[in-house]
């Protein structure tokens, strides 16, 4: 059942919501406690439509660049592409300290990191549910999820991809019909300091399509990241496969 994968969202918890416009962005959202990503301390964030999560700095961008990126944009890309929202789909997102959320949050990094000790105090959950992408011409969306979580000491970044339909839009040269091809999402974390960075696999590629099946911690469609002092743990060394140069989806 979708519960099991991604952590509760929508009205009914208090979310906000983005406007309907493409390539928009959520306002300014100053945090109660600050969210450690790179080494740096960061106050303040946005939910992009287009997939990314930002700090310091707004993301309109549409098309994705491969990380490093050059001008030093400190951001996570749950799922970089041309999301269209007036399309279709919404974009939730809220600040919590509800104790039922933390304490799955908790358990959930425990067990994904036995060896770092982690009790949640602060969450900040973001969700893409069920969004088009720009030109589409068909009902397709994507629902993934990026949660952050800190104990004032040690930050983690949760990524949950529950349905992924497509991976382009008409406007990065992918199939007004299928929203495949073209320049396809992009999924990661840029520290903006132009050296330190991390694709996760598939990324920019036809594969992405499969990112709801991969995963670093044992939970296909779940990737989770320390992020105050970034580490890489438990990656699978195999991309996802992608059959006679075409996507797996049904």
């Amino acid at each position: 059942p979708a519960a099991s994968l991604l952590y509760p969202y929508g009205l009914a918890q208090r979310d906000q919501k983005n406007p309907k416009l493409d390539d928009g962005t959520s306002k300014k959202l100053s945090l109660a406690v600050p969210f450690t990503f790179y080494g740096k301390k960061y106050q303040a964030l946005y939910v992009n439509n287009n997939g990314v999560i930002s700090f310091d700095t707004r993301v309109n961008q549409y098309t994705p660049d491969p990380f490093p990126l050059a001008d030093g944009r400190p951001f996570v890309a749950p799922y970089w592409a041309d999301v269209d929202n007036v399309n279709g789909g919404d974009i939730f997102y809220r600040e919590t300290t509800d104790p039922m959320l933390l304490a799955r949050i908790t358990e959930d990094i425990n067990q994904y990191f036995p060896k770092i000790p982690f009790t949640a105090t602060w969450a900040f959950v973001a969700t893409w549910d069920h969004v088009a992408y720009y030109g589409s011409t068909t009902n397709k969306g994507n629902t993934f999820q990026a949660a952050l979580t800190t104990d004032t000491k040690t930050s983690f970044i949760i990524l949950n991809y529950w349905d992924i339909q497509w991976t382009t839009g008409a406007a990065s040269d992918g199939d007004a019909e299928t929203g495949l091809g073209g320049t396809p999402a992009h999924a990661g974390f840029n520290s903006g300091d132009d050296t330190n960075f991390y694709n996760i696999p598939g990324s920019q590629t036809d594969a992405i399509i499969n990112i709801t099946q991969t995963s670093n911690v044992n939970v296909p469609g779940r990737w989770v990241f320390q992020v105050d002092d970034f580490k890489v743990t438990g990656v699978p060394t195999e991309v996802p496969k992608v059959a006679d140069g075409k996507s797996c989806w049904l």
